[in-house]
C-alpha cells in the first residue's frame, strides 16, 4: 500500500493545539518520525508519507480536522501525474481527449477537475508528482510513450495543437478585459461566426455593454463567445452553465455542440447533470478525497457514465464511490378529489409589485403542508421577488400574503457574510445547535458533514469562499425550526452531490417540521428530484413578469419547456430527466405529442412507482 497524507495548512493551527497530531503517533512513540512541525512549512505539521504505516491515529486526534491519510494500491502510484507540493494534492490519471466528440468530467469540487483542464491545455506541466524538482515536457512525454495520450501531449509540446480554455472564474474577467462587448468579440473573430454567435447565445442586451459593468451571466455568455469565435483545435469550458438560468444554459450547451470546429477536441466540465448529458458525447468520472486525490476513471458512454456516478458504482473500475446510490422517483399526480381534501397552509390573493420599470403579477394559489413548490423562469422574470414577498422583506402593491406568526427561514440569492449575526463558522453551528433540527442525526451527517462545514468551524465567516459561504447559508437555513423555508439557487457554487443532498435534506427539514418550502433554481434535475409542484414565471426579463398558481410537476415542467423549445425523458435505470437531441425521433414524438418533460405516460407508471 502507498500512504497519499494531505495537511491542509489553513486548518492546522499548532499554536492552538498540543501538537497531539505529533505526540500520539505511534512511530514518533517509538523513537521514529512519522510527523513533525517544520519551520520552512510556518510551524505546521508535516508527514513523511514513507514512514508513515497509515494508522489514522493523527488524524482522529487532530482537533482542526487538519489531516487526511489515505492508504491506496501500490499500483495506482504508476499513474500519478501532478502533485502540488509536500503533502497536498495528488492527481492520479487523466482523461484522454476525444477527437471530434465532447468529453464530459464529473466530479466533487477540489477534486483535480479545473487542474486537469490546466494541463490538458498546456498551462500547467505535470510534475508527474516529483514536485522538489522542475519538469518538463521531456519527462510527460516519457511517461506516457505508448498510451493514447502521448500523441496528444507530442503535439502539444511542439506547439501543434491551439487551445481555447473558458475558465471557471469569468468574474476574472472584468479586470483583465477592457472595451465594449461588441469591439471585443468583432476583434477575436477568427471564424467569421459572430452575428451567429450573437443570436445562439443571446448576446444582443449586452452588445452595447462595456465588459466591466456585465452581470455573471452576461460574463459567462461572453466568455463563451470568445472561446467559439477563436479557430482552436481543441476547447475547453469550465463550468458553462454558472450563473444561466436553463433557456440560456440549454442555448450554450447547444452552441458547444454545435459551433465548435469539426474534429477538434472538445471537454466539459460541468455540475447541471441534465447540461453535461446534453452536451458530451462520451464522459468520465473523477474521484476520491477532495483536496487530498483525484483518480480518473475510463471513458463511458454519456448514459451509462451519469448513470454509473448516481449509483455510486463504477464497473470497469470495480470501484464503490458512495453507499448508497442516487435515484430520482416518477412524480404521478394525484387525483384531483385528493388535492382537493388537503387543507392549504397558506394562499394567497391575486397579487402584484412595481420595482422601477420592473412589474410582476402572482396569480392567486395555495399550498400545502410539507409539499416543496420548485419556482422556474429565465433570469429578471420576479422569482427572487415573489420569494421576498413571501419572506416580507417587500409588501405587495396589490393583494397580501398572510404568513403573520409563522417562522420563516429565507436563503437569499446573494448572500453577504456580514449579514450574519456570528463571526465564525462554530459560533454559528454551536449557537444552531440548540434548535430542533441542528439537533438530529440525519442533519449532522447528511448536512453539516456531507457539506463539510466540520472542517470549517474555526473560519471567519467573513473569509469563507463563494462555495463555502453557499454550504454555510443553506446549514443555516436548515437548522432552524421553519414553518416556511425559502430557498434562492441553493445550488449556485456546489458540486453534482453537493446539490443532491441539499436537495435531500431541504425534503427531509420538510417532512420532519410538516413546514412548506418554496425553492427557486436553474439545475432542472434538483427541482425534479426534490419538488412535489412548480410554479413557472413567464414574461420578458426585465420589463413584466407573470406567475400561474402551483401546478404539479410534470404540467409545469411541460409549460416551461414547451417555451424554452426543448423535451426531456426519462431514463430507464436512474429515472433522472434527460434532454432529447434537438430534432431526434423522441423529440420529434414528444413534441407532436404534447408531452415536453416525460417519455412515461400515466398508464406507463408501474404500481411501486406510483407508491
Amino acid at each position: 500500500m502507498v500512504r497519499v497524507a494531505v495537511v491542509d495548512h489553513d486548518l492546522c493551527k499548532p499554536n492552538r493545539c498540543r501538537q497531539e497530531c505529533v505526540r500520539f503517533c505511534p512511530i514518533n512513540r517509538s523513537g521514529g518520525k512519522a510527523i513533525e512541525l517544520r519551520e520552512d512549512l510556518g510551524g505546521k505539521a508535516f508527514i513523511y508519507e514513507r514512514a508513515c504505516i497509515g494508522c489514522g491515529i493523527c488524524v482522529k486526534k487532530c482537533p482542526f480536522e487538519a489531516i487526511t491519510v489515505v492508504n491506496l494500491p501500490d499500483e495506482l502510484e504508476k499513474k500519478v501525474v501532478h502533485r502540488y507540493g509536500p503533502n497536498a494534492f495528488k492527481l492520479y490519471g487523466l482523461p484522454i481527449p476525444q477527437q471530434g466528440m465532447a468529453v464530459g468530467i464529473i466530479g466533487r469540487n477540489g477534486i483535480g477537475k479545473s487542474t486537469t483542464l490546466r494541463i490538458l491545455a498546456g498551462e500547467l506541466i505535470p510534475n508527474l508528482g516529483r514536485y522538489e524538482v522542475e519538469g518538463g515536457w521531456e519527462e510527460v512525454l516519457k511517461k506516457f510513450r505508448g498510451t493514447e495520450l502521448y500523441e496528444y501531449f507530442s503535439r502539444l509540446a511542439d506547439g501543434e495543437i491551439r487551445i481555447v480554455h473558458k475558465i471557471q472564474h469569468v468574474d476574472l474577467i472584468r479586470k483583465y478585459v477592457k472595451g465594449y462587448v461588441k469591439d471585443v468579440l468583432e476583434k477575436i473573430d477568427e471564424r467569421g461566426l459572430i452575428n451567429e454567435v450573437k443570436r445562439s447565445l443571446n448576446l444582443t442586451s449586452a452588445w452595447g455593454n462595456k465588459v466591466s459593468r456585465l452581470s455573471g451571466g452576461e460574463l459567462q455568455k461572453f466568455a463563451i463567445a470568445a472561446a467559439l469565435l477563436r479557430d482552436a483545435n481543441a476547447y475547453y469550458f469550465d463550468e458553462p452553465s454558472s450563473y444561466l438560468d436553463v433557456s440560456e444554459r440549454l442555448s450554450a450547451a447547444k452552441a458547444i455542440r454545435e459551433l465548435t470546429t469539426r474534429n477538434s477536441y472538445v471537454m466539459v466540465v460541468e455540475h447541471d447533470l441534465t447540461i453535461l448529458d446534453y452536451v458530451s458525447d462520451k464522459v468520465t468520472i473523477v474521484y476520491g478525497e477532495p483536496g487530498a486525490y483525484g483518480i480518473y476513471s475510463k471513458i463511458y458512454s454519456v448514459g451509462s457514465g451519469i448513470n454509473h456516478f448516481l449509483e455510486g458504482f463504477l464497473p470497469a473500475e470495480n470501484m464503490r464511490l458512495r453507499k448508497e446510490p442516487i435515484k430520482f422517483h416518477i412524480h404521478v399526480r394525484a387525483p384531483e378529489r385528493e388535492v382537493s381534501r388537503k387543507k392549504p397552509f397558506i394562499s394567497w390573493p391575486r397579487m402584484s409589485k412595481t420595482l422601477g420599470n420592473f412589474r410582476i403579477v402572482v396569480e392567486e394559489g395555495d399550498s400545502y403542508i410539507g409539499e416543496v413548490i420548485g419556482i422556474l423562469g429565465p433570469n429578471a422574470i420576479g422569482k427572487t421577488t415573489f420569494i421576498r414577498l413571501l419572506a416580507g422583506e417587500l409588501k405587495p402593491d396589490e393583494g397580501e400574503i398572510l404568513v403573520e406568526g409563522l417562522r420563516i427561514s429565507y436563503k437569499p440569492q446573494y448572500i453577504r457574510a456580514e449579514k450574519f449575526e456570528w463571526s465564525t463558522v462554530g459560533e454559528a453551528l454551536k449557537e444552531l445547535g440548540g434548535e430542533g433540527i441542528a439537533q438530529t442525526e440525519w442533519f449532522q451527517t447528511d448536512v453539516i458533514r456531507k457539506l463539510k462545514l466540520h472542517k470549517l468551524v474555526d473560519r471567519d465567516i467573513a473569509s469563507l469562499s463563494g462555495g463555502e459561504l453557499q454550504k454555510f447559508a443553506i446549514a443555516v437555513a436548515l437548522a432552524k425550526d421553519a414553518d416556511i423555508y425559502l430557498f434562492d439557487e441553493p445550488s449556485a457554487y456546489l458540486d453534482v452531490e453537493e446539490r443532491l443532498s441539499v436537495a435531500k435534506s431541504i425534503k427531509r427539514a420538510g417532512e420532519l417540521r410538516q413546514s412548506l418550502t418554496f425553492l427557486v433554481d436553474h439545475d432542472i434535475a434538483m427541482i425534479d428530484y426534490v419538488a412535489n409542484r412548480v410554479m413557472v414565471f413567464e414574461g420578458i426579463p426585465g420589463k413584466e413578469g407573470r406567475a400561474d398558481k402551483p401546478v404539479d410537476l410534470r404540467k409545469g415542467m411541460n409549460i416551461f419547456l414547451k417555451n424554452v423549445g426543448v423535451t426531456f425523458r426519462r431514463d430507464q435505470r436512474t429515472g433522472r430527466p434527460r434532454v432529447n437531441k434537438p430534432g431526434s425521433y423522441l423529440d420529434r414524438k414528444q413534441k407532436a405529442m404534447g408531452e415536453y418533460y416525460y417519455s412515461i405516460l400515466r398508464e406507463e407508471v408501474t404500481e411501486e412507482e406510483r407508491s
